[in-house]
């Protein structure tokens, strides 16, 4: 596997040496640290290569058959091929594979279903939403009335109970199901019961659990949600982007909200190069990738676990783990700080019912590179010497390089 797909090294060094020094410089970043950001992957040579492809240069505003600009013969069969490839994989009758990211996929989702003043239900950001669930940073909070419901104080799963209550209470126009920082799988068919009870729709942003999906190592909530909003990176290691799948007769819906009310004209490399991921994702290679990144996070929040962190809800049902440093004497950011001098690159984020912030890292990125539970086990060793002051940090930073060094994200 060559990395010249990655960085087209030799034209850029002579055509400008300052950026191609900068992106070779993020090449040996990734090649000598740990990345345990549980949004992010490692993609692979071919869909590099389609991002890098001629299909960048091309306008598309519009959809396959009805563009707005001449010459889209070849990119219109690129994103039916991608279009119909999703389709396949999640089971959904249509797929819209423009959104530029997911936070744009869950905008079009809601410019489909609501209107301004319109209350929404979503799981708090305290524990665990999105900034599209409602902060008042962003759109969502600006323009919908969000109410968000939590989780249990005890053991950190969803208040199921208090989602039934709120939304008899509130009778939102939507609920939506979904999170960044939540490590167990998610009831669909009760939210299904209970938007059904409320004459709700139903969001499903399953930006992080999507690639699972894909390979069968989570449930799937197409057949539950009105609307999937998901990424295309993370677990299903396609190019940085979005997608929505829906029923239908939605489909109309969901298409004018993407275009031409919340975008203008489609990405066609990255819409060619979410289609090579989608091929890829379809592969029984894919499926026992997926299923070893769930036993590798399983591994892992259990190290770190005996290590003497607080390990959110107990476990994980998925790549990603929240934990609570604080029991060894450091929050999460120092922990974060401190972590990532040693070269093991994560998160902190908001932890439910804590003052403090905790951990949030994925196995998404280190199971594409070939680790498994071993390395789970001593990745969960290091993290904890490093905290508790066992193990100085230029010995870490070697003892990672060693270990990435046996895993190279791109072999050659």
């Amino acid at each position: 596997m060559s990395v010249t797909p990655v960085l087209e090294a030799d034209v850029l060094r002579r055509q400008d040496p300052e950026l191609a020094e900068i992106l070779l410089g993020e090449l040996t970043r990734q090649s000598t640290t740990l990345q345990l950001v549980a949004a992010e992957n490692f993609t692979s040579p071919a869909v590099l290569a389609a991002l890098g492809s001629p299909l960048a240069n091309k306008y598309a505003e519009g959809y396959p058959g009805a563009r707005h600009h001449g010459g889209c013969e070849i990119v219109d069969v690129a994103e039916r091929v991608a279009v119909e490839r999703a389709k396949a994989l999640f089971g959904a009758e249509h797929a819209n594979v423009q959104a530029h990211s997911g936070s744009s996929a869950v905008l079009a989702a809601y410019a489909a279903l609501l209107r301004p003043g319109d209350t929404v239900l979503a799981l708090g950001l305290p524990y665990g939403g999105h900034l599209t669930h409602g902060s008042p940073a962003n759109f969502s909070g600006r323009w919908f009335d969000f109410v968000g419901y939590g989780v249990d104080a005890e053991t950190g799963l969803i208040d199921y109970p208090q989602v039934r209550s709120l939304a008899r209470t509130h009778r939102p126009k939507a609920i939506v199901c979904g999170s960044i920082a939540y490590p167990r799988h998610i009831d669909y068919a009760f939210f299904r019961e209970v938007a059904d009870e409320v004459g709700a729709y139903l969001i499903a942003d399953a930006a992080h659990p999507i690639g699972l999906v894909a390979g069968g190592a989570a449930p799937n909530p197409v057949p539950y949600a009105d609307v999937v909003c998901a990424t295309t990176h993370k677990v299903l290691r396609g190019p940085r982007g979005g997608m929505l799948l829906c029923g239908s007769e939605l489909a109309e819906r969901v298409d004018r909200a993407v275009f031409p009310f919340t975008q203008g004209g489609a990405q066609m490399h990255t819409i060619a190069a979410k289609a090579v991921a989608f091929g890829e994702a379809a592969t029984p290679a894919f499926t026992a990738y997926a299923h070893q990144v769930v036993s590798n996070a399983r591994v892992l929040a259990a190290g770190l676990a005996a290590e003497g962190l607080v390990v959110t809800t107990g476990g994980t049902d998925t790549h990603l783990i929240t934990a609570d440093p604080l029991p060894l004497g450091v929050d999460g950011r120092a922990a974060r700080g401190q972590l990532a001098a040693a070269g093991l690159v994560l998160d902190c984020c908001a932890l439910p019912h804590g003052d403090s912030r905790g951990l949030r890292l994925g196995t998404a990125a280190v199971t594409t590179q070939g680790m498994g539970e071993g390395e789970m086990a001593g990745i969960s060793a290091l993290i904890a010497g490093v905290l508790r002051g066992r193990t100085d940090t230029r010995l870490a930073r070697d003892e990672v390089r060693d270990l990435v060094g046996g895993f190279p994200p791109y072999p050659g």
